[in-house]
């Protein structure tokens, strides 16, 4: 049955043997206490990776230097003993579960935001911020580079005393140390800036006195960013001969990549292939093979981490998002069950999205429960319970599939000869693609289900439901496109010949664009939000002449943090003609009428688009409730057709049907849970 021998093979990285070569990296959570302690939930959160199989856990980030040093809304500290008996619990709990454990330590630096840290300036090796926009540093005297350097050395023997097996020194990511190293932000004279022997002196002094306070034995990661991807950062190559200064004191190095500003490459974009990032680390081995090497970068099939470590790009592969996603992945690898993964579709929307443009704790589009994971699976009907789901999108599919695990006779209608729902018709677009592993995991797990029973191609009527004399009615019919009624749109739009299209006629002609010479080609497209600025992206990258016209000051309005990013790049990159402020007055067959400031142009077209978002479809929604709410029977309607919104909400709202069926009391524990 186990078919990755190098990835399930046990490493051993001086006095810590690690089970496996999968890593969890370090990623914030903003799980934290408020003045940076580890709760018991947090806790909870990595013991479930643990449980899952991880071999090695390196927990999140923790400050070193507080408040100068720390990020995140919660970040976790190691600059005080007081933090030692929590992190000591963790370890404890962790080591149960067979994992090896280590913790990143870290300074900010320039990353660190001024109401954050009390309304000090922050530092940095000279007065660049560390993104567009950002604060403005000052620059470190060199005597406080010395007392920083004191104190990741005094933050490592914390480690250490805590039962950690490892400690990783970050020094990528536009923090502190990476702030010395990439000439991008050090722009110092003395000897701490310019040549590379300088501009590593920081970082280089960290690795020793670190060494020194752990000693020998203690395994030492230095992370950091081999391709900082942004016009005069350090190339692969810069960070090879960089190395040569850093990687005495160093037993692990884990290559990452990008900096703030290129941090779609970072927090990799769900269009990055699975192991992307492994060429990065294949030319550190190959100039350090006596180290070992760690990889990353939207790592999701075990196919291609099992390539990644038997052709020699490196020795362990990080997976990150996808084990906030999949706790078991390791777990389920290893015993065969790859259709069961719960693979993370790189949405960025509520891991990143939430902790770094939100100041949220981290939760997952397709993980429901992310800190307790499927604790639903211990409830159990405590009698027959019929469920019926209307709609089989991501949202009916997740409450379809929780009620049927929870014993509910469960019966799921959907219309089209296919499940998935819109997460499927937006998978057709090449770069999003990825989304389609969520929709394949449901219908895995709906398979196994024997008490679930879908009807595909058949649309529900209020008399097949009362057939099937239901205790609870879900209905989860989705969303279609916005289509406001302006002057022509609706003589044109998705019709045979015409050339303005919704969203949905884009996706039906997609197998036409792809055949189509798009270059020069005039798209003009209506809406910046997602919808339009992913058709944008199609046409722009086909060398198309693209327009985009959006009524609010700014396209990209509720994005998540990471998308936007990206999507500004590409705009800006492919010179994109945005028209911001501008409202749509006319659609005509070969041009727009549009208004900003009270003049109207027109912008022609050889392909229109209309992206304005979607509405709610829920055409049975008020004869369900005349019909059975009136009856004791429970209605709940749920995902897009409440209103149009992401996969995300969908699916908690699927997922919390649990809460439904202990309301009306079919449901009940089985076993006393903490």
């Amino acid at each position: 049955m186990n078919n990755y021998k190098n990835l399930l093979s046990p490493i051993t990285i001086k006095h810590m043997t690690v089970r496996n070569r999968v890593a969890m990296p370090p990623m914030g959570t903003n799980y934290g206490g408020a003045m940076g302690d580890f709760t018991d939930e947090h806790i909870t959160y990595y013991e479930k990776r643990a449980e899952g199989g991880t071999g090695l856990i390196i927990v999140e980030n923790a400050c070193v230097d507080f408040p100068l040093g720390s990020n995140g809304t919660t970040q976790i500290r190691l600059d005080h003993d007081r933090y030692i008996p929590n992190l000591f619990k963790l370890t404890e709990r962790l080591h149960r579960q067979g994992a090896s454990v280590a913790i990143q330590i870290n300074h900010s630096g320039a990353s660190a935001v001024p109401g954050r840290i009390e309304g000090n300036t922050p530092v940095s090796s000279s007065n660049i911020p560390s993104k567009t926009g950002g604060a403005v540093p000052r620059p470190l005297e060199i005597e406080e580079i010395h007392a920083i350097v004191h104190k990741y050395a005094e933050a490592a023997k914390r480690a250490q005393i805590a039962g950690f097996d490892a400690v990783e020194i970050h020094g990528g990511h536009s923090y502190l140390l990476c702030q010395f190293l990439s000439p991008v932000y050090n722009k110092r004279t003395d000897e701490f800036g310019g040549s590379v022997e300088n501009r590593t002196r920081f970082a280089r002094l960290v690795l020793k006195a670190v060494r020194e306070a752990v000693g020998p034995m203690f395994p030492i990661s230095f992370r950091f960013s081999a391709e900082e991807l942004v016009e005069g950062g350090n190339t692969l190559e810069d960070s090879l001969e960089m190395l040569e200064y850093l990687q005495e004191d160093a037993d692990i190095l884990n290559v990452s990549a990008a900096l703030n500003d290129s941090l779609q490459y970072q927090i990799d974009a769900n269009y990055l292939e699975d192991g992307w990032r492994s060429y990065m680390a294949k030319a550190v081995k190959e100039k350090y093979p006596e180290k070992v090497v760690i990889t990353s970068g939207n790592i999701r099939n075990p196919k291609i981490a099992e390539r990644i470590i038997e052709e020699g790009h490196a020795d362990m592969v990080a997976i990150g998002r996808g084990l906030i996603a999949e706790p078991q992945w390791v777990n389920k690898v290893k015993s065969g069950r790859e259709d069961e993964l719960r693979k993370c579709i790189s949405c960025n929307i509520a891991c990143s999205g939430h902790r770094i443009g939100l100041n949220r704790p981290v939760r997952c589009t397709v993980n429901p429960s992310v800190i307790f994971g499927d604790t639903h699976k211990e409830l159990k009907v405590n009698k027959a319970t019929n469920v019926v789901v209307i709609g089989g999108g991501t949202a009916g599919l997740e409450a379809a599939c929780t009620a049927a695990e929870v014993g509910c006779t469960t019966f799921l209608f959907e219309a089209k000869p296919y499940l998935g729902g819109l997460a499927r018709e937006i998978a057709k677009l090449p770069a999003k693609d990825r989304i389609n592993d969520f929709p394949d995991y449901l219908i895995n797990r709906a398979k196994k289900l024997k008490n679930l029973y879908i009807f595909t191609n058949t649309t529900a009527t209020i008399e097949a439901i009362e057939n099937l004399k239901p205790d609870v009615v879900v209905n989860a019919t989705g969303s279609n496109p916005l289509l406001p009624p302006i002057t022509g749109l609706h003589n044109v739009v998705d019709k045979e010949n015409e050339k303005v299209m919704s969203i949905f006629g884009f996706i039906k002609n997609i197998k036409e664009f792809e055949a189509m010479k798009l270059e020069g080609k005039k798209i003009g497209v209506i809406g910046g939000g997602a919808v339009g600025l992913d058709v944008v992206e199609y046409f722009a990258n086909k060398g198309a002449r693209v327009t985009i016209v959006e009524r609010m000051p700014a396209v990209g309005n509720g994005l998540d943090f990471i998308s936007k990013i990206d999507f500004l790049s590409m705009l800006k990159k492919k010179e994109v003609d945005v028209r911001v402020d501008t409202s749509l007055l006319e659609v005509k067959p070969n041009s727009f009428i549009i208004n900003k400031d009270g003049v109207d142009e027109e912008l022609e077209f050889d392909f229109g688009f209309v992206c304005l978002g979607m509405r709610a479809y829920s055409p049975l929604m008020n004869e369900l409730e005349e019909k059975f709410a009136s009856n004791g029977v429970e209605v709940v309607n749920i995902g897009d057709s409440v209103r149009a919104r992401r996969i995300i909400e969908g699916v908690d709202e699927g997922r919390n049907i649990t809460d439904t069926l202990k309301r009306i009391g079919t449901v009940s524990y089985t076993h006393l849970t903490l």
